[in-house]
């Protein structure tokens, strides 16, 4: 017996090393929808909780809440729906809809049963749970967190027309006692910061009542603070919790829509609260036309001296005229000889043609007027209302739509395009004309004449609202806004503030700036890989990152981890995220208190982000991934980040199936001379010496996400990178740097290389390459297979086929022509076909399509929003013409993406479908083969119905 042992294990141990051990399975697309992840995280304000949700992709969900440095947890059902969840400002209790589940979804689909959700709240001492149904929205007290605010859904027997009444019940609980209150028809509720007070707003049946109330949380007591026949909305505390704005509709028979007017409310901790209504009907000074714009939340300036709003168009009803003629006797002979007149017809009953008028001198393209025409209607011009002097002051006009009000409420920045609009349209180079506006007397003043804006072209005003930066021609400066001056501070550093990576047809392109510091002291500019502080007047400069540019190192940008931070505030600990683009390695730093450089606390083969620090404590959490394990949190209660702790874990399933091998950075040269990267990442149980059939995915520069990782799913442009490796793929995702006038060149100057490099490690089987990218990478694929035949089969995702014809098409879902997105955004073609044919052919698809030898899986949907169907088309008809092996699937009634998820899960079979046939030899789905005529279609989706399809 011992000896049978013996010979078992060596026989087991002969097998491990010959590669034949038992493997795991590979992830099919069945496997997706069970497939169970984290959604979000949430730290409470002590940070000593973290909660988020976890479930698979199409089920119902489970909450977990547990402590970050202990093993006491919870878990909730919460339904299909992860609603987010609220913790008090004390950190004792935790509230969290729980919405419906799955199957009920599913059920109410079919019969249009309205569904509701439910609210949970737990004392999270005891994991005392208290339930309230038919839950609408709800908000715990600001800082004072014994209260909870829960508004209930409306009855289903409520009307439900325009002007019916939108109140519904509002049940104030407290938390402590456990009593409750409850307030009747309240449309909006909003507790101050300090929680001591909640503003809400009555909406009635027949408006009895109607108006806006102050409830004192302590003192139990409440004030009715305006009562009318009107409708409130849009309440908006200011920082401190003193004062609100909001705005108030009433019926006006001269108007078309209700007329609003705002409302504030200031001095709430005073001896006396303060009310100013200001109604625009009662303002000689008010623009004619014009209305208080109910799309446009209020809000008082910081010394509660004025009231910011938007106006917009407020049209009259028509004047209706009585026929004075009526009242007099009638006149025998005038009515003879009407009735000989025949009647002029009423303007209603007049039939009018359905028509659009495009004139060449449309500063926007008719299209783009009609996409955006709701935005139009409704567009908000901002404007201000001075209470002392009463003074209402117009900041926005049809010139100068974009008015961003700067910190401190001093002045305001103006941008005017219109004298450059129509050029801008066209060319997509933006330039703008730049003002200050002062809030006290309104004067405008122009800062800058026809400022380049297409990169860098706005203002960055610092936290005091009396200086800002701003970039020109490869330089940034500050402007003080009181005397005007200018400093110049960059222009002496001996660095580039021109970004290096973007090869766009953009004037010499800003690298990042991180705005000042809270004190508006320092601007914190970026180079292209270090940060600098620099004094508001250019004179003092120190770089925080210490030339990283000689590791390669850059500063990835700052987290924003406190609350109501205004700028960057160097009297506190910052952190950065930092990244080498030449090995891919991330991780965080930190500037101390009162230093001068940025320590790197952490730097490897992982992906960081979601760093944030607790609100009322000393506690740090950010999410850790790699290309193989998913993100998972971790917490630390050192600034320095010390000893962190792994919260918790996800894609509990993955341990179950085949994973990727790990990933190989390789250093290449372009045709171009470029020196470039491409990522490949190793297939499943990857044996050394062996290679493999390879997706090449395209889209411009990828390597950086190398460290990424991929969530099984089923994502609107059909390949899922985990989904491929688990089933033995090898996966190249080659950089690309493009040259001017040649994007399609660029590609195959930067992809071919790459494959090659790729087939020279011996992991990519050269005879079994496949190429696949979605939109512009779609443009890229349909490209390639017209330049090399080194690519054994392309699936090309809504292409653009023919920059000639694609030029002068519109982008549907704005509206707006291609012209400018082909000139100074991602077609790099400049300027028209008409003076640049030869580029334009050269680097369209259609006109190399004869050379054309791989085949092809197209997809091209017939309301694609961005690419014109008819690219998809015309590069489909020209390859079939040529009896070029193509098949084009088309989702009707989706966009550039597919959205409906069994269409979704439809496409991404399919692709592996194809790509399994022509680079495993596995059967060819028959409707590559053979094709699905149009009255077989329904029976042949009823044969697949998602059962993985006729390859998986």
């Amino acid at each position: 017996m011992k000896n049978l042992k013996f010979i078992l294990l060596v026989f087991a141990i002969s097998l491990a090393t010959n590669g034949f051990a038992q493997q795991q399975p590979a992830l099919t697309w069945k496997d997706i929808s069970k497939w169970t992840y984290n959604r979000g995280n949430t730290l409470s304000p002590d940070g000593q909780w973290m909660a988020w949700a976890s479930g698979p992709t199409e089920g119902d969900l489970k909450l977990t809440i547990r402590k970050t440095f202990d093993t006491v947890s919870y878990s909730y059902p919460i339904g299909a729906t992860a609603n987010g969840l609220l913790f008090s400002k004390d950190s004792k209790y935790v509230a969290f809809k729980v919405s419906a589940k799955d199957a009920e979804v599913k059920a109410a689909r079919k019969t249009m049963k309205p569904l509701y959700d439910k609210l949970t709240i737990v004392s999270l001492a005891d994991n005392k749970q208290t339930s309230f149904e038919r839950v609408r929205s709800f908000s715990f007290s600001g800082e004072n967190s014994s209260w909870i605010a829960i508004q209930f859904s409306a009855l289903e027997t409520a009307p439900k027309d325009k002007d019916a009444a939108k109140g519904t019940d509002v049940l104030l609980y407290n938390l402590v006692t456990k009593k409750s209150f409850n307030i009747g028809n309240v449309s909006e509720f909003a507790f101050n910061k300090a929680g001591d007070q909640l503003a809400y707003t009555v909406d009635a049946n027949g408006q009895n009542g109607n108006g806006v109330f102050l409830r004192d949380m302590k003192a139990g007591l409440t004030t009715a603070l305006d009562n009318d026949k009107a409708v409130y909305k849009s309440i908006n505390w200011n920082e401190e919790g003193t004062a609100f704005a909001l705005l108030k509709s009433n019926k006006n028979e001269k108007y078309k829509e209700d007329v609003f007017s705002v409302i504030g409310i200031s001095k709430i901790n005073g001896d006396l609260t303060s009310k100013v209504i200001y109604t625009s009907l009662d303002d000689a000074t008010f623009p004619k036309g014009k209305g208080v714009n109910t799309n446009a939340t209020p809000y008082w300036s910081d010394d509660q001296s004025t009231l910011f709003f938007g106006i917009n168009t407020l049209e009259k009803k028509e004047d209706k005229k009585t026929d004075s003629a009526k009242s007099k006797k009638p006149d025998a002979k005038a009515d003879s000889l009407a009735k000989l007149v025949k009647p002029e017809p009423k303007k209603e009953d007049i039939e009018k043609p359905d028509m659009i008028i495009w004139n060449w001198q449309d500063k926007r393209l008719q299209s783009a007027q009609q996409t955006q025409e709701m935005r139009d209607k409704s567009f908000s011009y901002t404007s201000s209302y001075r209470i002392a002097d009463k003074k209402f002051t117009q900041l926005a006009d049809s010139n100068m739509r974009s008015v961003l009000v700067a910190p401190k409420q001093l002045y305001a920045i103006g941008y005017d395009n219109s004298n450059y609009e129509l050029a801008g349209n066209l060319d997509g180079q933006s330039y703008t004309d730049i003002y200050l506006i002062d809030l006290k007397t309104g004067a405008k003043k122009r800062l800058f004449e026809k400022m380049y804006a297409s990169n860098g072209g706005r203002l960055s005003v610092a936290p005091n609202g009396k200086i800002a930066s701003y970039y020109v021609d490869g330089v940034f400066y500050s402007i003080n806004l009181e005397t005007g001056s200018t400093a110049n501070l960059t222009g002496n550093i001996k660095s580039s503030f021109i970004n290096e990576l973007d090869d766009h047809n953009v004037l010499k392109p800003s690298t990042q700036n991180l705005g000042w510091s809270s004190d508006s002291k320092y601007a914190l500019l970026m180079d292209n890989y270090d940060l600098w502080k620099i004094s508001a007047d250019g004179k003092s400069v120190v770089s925080l990152s210490d030339n990283w540019k000689s590791k390669k190192t850059e500063v990835a940008g700052r987290y924003r981890i406190y609350e109501d931070e205004k700028g960057t505030d160097l009297s506190k600990d910052q952190y950065f995220g930092v990244f080498n683009v030449k090995d891919k390695k991330s991780g965080i730093g930190i500037l101390p208190v009162g230093k001068n450089k940025i320590n790197i606390l952490f730097m490897d083969d992982n992906s960081y982000g979601a760093f944030a620090k607790a609100e009322k404590g000393k506690v740090f959490a950010y999410a850790k991934s790699n290309y193989q394990e998913s993100p998972t949190y971790y917490a630390s209660a050192t600034s320095d980040l010390a000893a962190p702790k792994k919260v918790n874990s996800n894609t509990p399933d993955q341990a179950k199936y085949a994973w990727t091998s790990g990933v190989k950075l390789i250093n290449y040269v372009s045709a171009n001379g470029d020196s470039l990267q491409a990522a490949l990442y190793l297939p499943a149980n990857y044996v050394a010496g062996k290679s493999y059939p390879t997706i090449t995915y395209i889209y411009e520069r990828l390597t950086d996400g190398l460290n990424n990782y991929s969530m099984p799913g089923f994502p609107g442009g059909g390949f899922n990178k985990a989904v491929y490796l688990s089933n033995g793929y090898a996966i190249l995702e080659p950089d690309i740097k493009y040259k001017l006038n040649d994007p399609g060149m660029s590609a195959v100057a930067c992809v071919v290389p790459a494959v090659k490099a790729a087939i020279a490690t011996g992991v990519v089987d050269e005879k079994n390459v496949a190429i696949h990218g979605h939109s512009w990478g779609g443009y890229q694929t349909s490209f390639l297979i017209t330049q090399t035949n080194i690519f054994k089969a392309a699936a090309a995702g809504a292409p653009l086929t023919n920059m000639i014809s694609m030029y002068s098409l519109i982008y549907w879902n704005s509206g707006g022509t291609n012209q400018a997105i082909f000139e100074a955004s991602q077609g790099r073609l400049t300027p028209g076909y008409w003076d640049n044919w030869d580029a334009f052919a050269r680097n369209s698809p259609v006109y190399h399509i004869k050379k054309v030898q791989t085949p092809l899986l197209l997809l091209h949907n017939d309301k694609d929003g961005a690419v014109d169907f008819t690219q998809g088309i015309e590069y489909y008809n020209g390859l079939r013409r040529l009896n070029k092996p193509v098949v084009m699937i088309t989702y009707r009634g989706e966009n550039h993406g597919i959205a409906k998820l069994p269409n979704r899960k439809d496409y991404a079979v399919r692709m592996m479908e194809y790509f399994d046939y022509m680079l495993k030899g596995k059967p060819a789905p028959e409707w590559w083969s053979k094709g699905v005529n149009r009255l077989d279609m329904e029976k042949h989706l009823e044969t697949r119905a998602f059962d993985g399809g006729e390859g998986n």
